[in-house]
């Protein structure tokens, strides 16, 4: 299979640009033949990806600030637009990200050949709405991380998503989003994300054998990923008597100031930003991750990856199934989540339960199984889209109208 993928940020730099790396090196180990065009690139990828940057020429590079994110991303769409056009025999599917996409997914469409669009989190319409809710609830403005609306943004991606012939979802949950927004469910294609099985390992040594319960938070302190939630929930638990609550993470003032008293506690400590979060999941017992919204938890696999039991909402990901390897709670069900934490803390055994089935899961986790999965996606969409040729072919076509103009 002939992949064009562009990715209009810095490929294998942090969050989803880790994301667009791993799945490109995964695609190229199953035997795909993938041509990448990222903005720039961060972290070197295998010698048989073929790498053609678009917002750098040798040595030189524009820099991202001086264009801000959507003119990089305009610019970075214009010139692979333009390299396509003259490749358009060379590749089978095009795989494209928010943002950076639309003049790419016209010119896929006009030369018949199918464009996929990426969707790392649920419906952007849906996002701002949530998470502005949210916002109102708890009294705070919405923090640095999360989703600040734009009109902009909103408007350019919503004619992406049209655009597209499928849109990639890694999870149920942004499918139900799409879903809510009109959109038919031949229009979603499903895939997942993995994570990496040589970082996040199992602690050699059983946790059950630990004297201390501990729980764990990843991640900044945006809105959508529920840091108040799991706090109020573990605060109102008899675990936080005589367990830790791990917060890795950076956290902004305000959002200290607002939760000055519960941050405060004893039980919890704060760790700020790190770079060892796969050593404190070995460390701990359970991953809290309440979000309100998500695209795919991926911070979820890699606590089953650690044998680190996850506790978190039914908008993270559905690899995490309840009473198997995790405990799942409605989003922004706090009484459950309480109640989940209370149970673990209170039942080793069935703490040792859910910890072995995560490690009897995790080879199935993996980011070489997740690009398997898109790999097969990938071929449902060049189906589809050659039995839509092929309808169009068939198809009569319509009667001539005679039309008159008056003198």
């Amino acid at each position: 299979m002939r992949i064009l993928y562009s990715f209009p940020h810095k490929i294998g730099a942090a969050r989803i640009c880790y994301t667009a790396w791993e799945q490109v090196r995964g695609l190229a180990a199953a035997g795909a033949d993938v041509i990448v065009f990222p903005g720039a690139v961060s972290r070197a990828l295998p010698e048989n990806v073929r790498v053609r940057r678009t917002l750098a020429w040798g040595k030189l590079r524009i820099p991202y600030k001086l264009l801000g994110r959507m003119g990089a991303c305009v610019l970075h769409d214009r010139i692979v637009a333009r390299r396509l056009e003259r490749m358009a025999g060379e590749i089978d599917i095009v795989h494209c990200w928010p943002l950076g996409s639309l003049e790419t997914l016209k010119t896929a469409q006009r030369l018949g050949i199918p464009a996929v669009l990426e969707r790392p989190n649920a419906h952007t319409r849906f996002c701002y709405e949530t998470v502005a809710a949210e916002c109102r609830r708890i009294g705070v403005d919405t923090p640095h991380h999360d989703y600040q609306p734009d009109r902009g943004v909103l408007a350019r991606e919503e004619q992406e998503f049209e655009m597209a012939f499928r849109l990639l979802c890694p999870s149920e949950f942004t499918v139900k989003t799409f879903r809510k927004t009109g959109f038919a469910a031949e229009k979603l294609l499903r895939h997942t994300y993995g994570f990496d099985e040589k970082t996040f390992v199992p602690s050699l040594t059983p946790r059950e054998n630990a004297k201390k319960f501990t729980a764990l938070f990843v991640g900044v302190d945006a809105v959508r990923k529920g840091l108040h939630l799991a706090l109020e929930a573990w605060l109102a638990s008899p675990a936080s008597h005589d367990g830790t609550l791990l917060v890795a993470g950076e956290l902004s003032a305000e959002y200290k100031r607002r939760f000055a008293g519960q941050l405060s506690h004893s039980s919890v400590r704060l760790l700020g930003h790190r770079n060892d979060v796969p050593e404190l999941m070995r460390q701990s017992d359970i991953l809290l991750m309440p979000s309100i919204e998500e695209g795919f938890g991926l911070v979820c696999v890699e606590a089953i990856g650690s044998g680190c039991v996850p506790l978190v909402s039914d908008a993270c990901t559905e690899e995490c199934r309840d009473m198997y390897n995790s405990l799942v709670h409605r989003v922004g069900d706090v009484t459950t989540l309480q109640k989940h934490i209370t149970n673990l803390f209170e039942d080793r055994s069935l703490l040792t339960d859910l910890r072995q089935a995560c490690i009897r899961q995790r080879e199935s986790l993996t980011w070489a199984a997740a690009c398997i999965r898109l790999l097969n996606a990938y071929q449902v969409a060049m189906s589809q889209h050659s039995n839509v040729g092929r309808e169009m072919v068939a198809s009569p076509l319509p009667t001539p109208v005679e039309v008159r103009v008056a003198n």
